[in-house]
């Protein structure tokens, strides 16, 4: 059994179920994908299976590329990814697997990234409150106080401060698989996915010990 798969985020659709329930959803098309190298461990110490997803073109890859993308039919794949598999003798090189490995009302673990917000302050970055927006305050969205006095006398390590926010890779657990369309390699997750339209995400079973 193959344990994940390589998909796009296409946006944020809405469903009603068999009850009558709206159910928001989000489509992300999932394969197909190829499986391009086969991990076994044998040899590499773990089992898994390489999967290409996208297309790319020829003259935009690179030369050691090419000669690995041969062995599995020929075709450029844009993003390649290894996903977890229990018996790699269960898989050929060159084999296409798409979202029949799904089932409806079925949990899998989603990971993408999430989106850019460049350089942002402590309300926006931390959710802080803010001062008080009257005359006379002067401390409207400023961070404040930071520093510790004369003991330790230094700025605490991972202080809550300005900077970078978002590119972040973050993982949405347990997200319900509400439809699977597989003539269009379409599933429908109940729930928001990270990351922005034509995000490059994985999707993974979950797995219960």
């Amino acid at each position: 059994m193959c344990k994940g798969l390589v998909g796009k985020k296409l946006g944020m659709t809405s469903m009603f179920a068999s009850n009558g329930k709206y159910i928001p959803a989000t489509v992300l098309k999932v394969g197909p994908c190829v499986v391009t190298q086969i991990k076994k461990e044998q040899t590499d110490g773990y089992k898994a299976l390489q999967i290409g997803f996208g297309s790319k073109k020829k003259d935009k890859t690179t030369k050691p590329l090419k000669g690995h993308f041969n062995k599995s039919g020929g075709a450029c794949y844009s993003t390649l990814k290894e996903v977890g598999v229990e018996n790699p003798g269960d898989f050929t090189v060159g084999q296409t697997i798409g979202p029949e490995i799904f089932s409806v009302g079925e949990k899998v673990n989603v990971t993408g990234t999430t989106k850019g917000r460049g350089f942002s302050g402590v309300i926006k970055r931390h959710g802080f409150s803010g001062g008080r927006m009257t005359h006379g305050c002067k401390n409207h969205r400023v961070t404040g106080s930071i520093g510790c006095s004369a003991t330790p006398a230094k700025v605490i390590k991972g202080k809550r401060m300005p900077g970078q926010y978002g590119v972040e890779t973050q993982t949405v657990r347990n997200l319900e698989v509400v439809d699977i369309r597989p003539e269009e390699n379409l599933i429908l997750l109940k729930g928001p996915v990270p990351g922005s339209r034509s995000e490059i995400v994985t999707i993974n079973k979950v797995l219960f010990a």
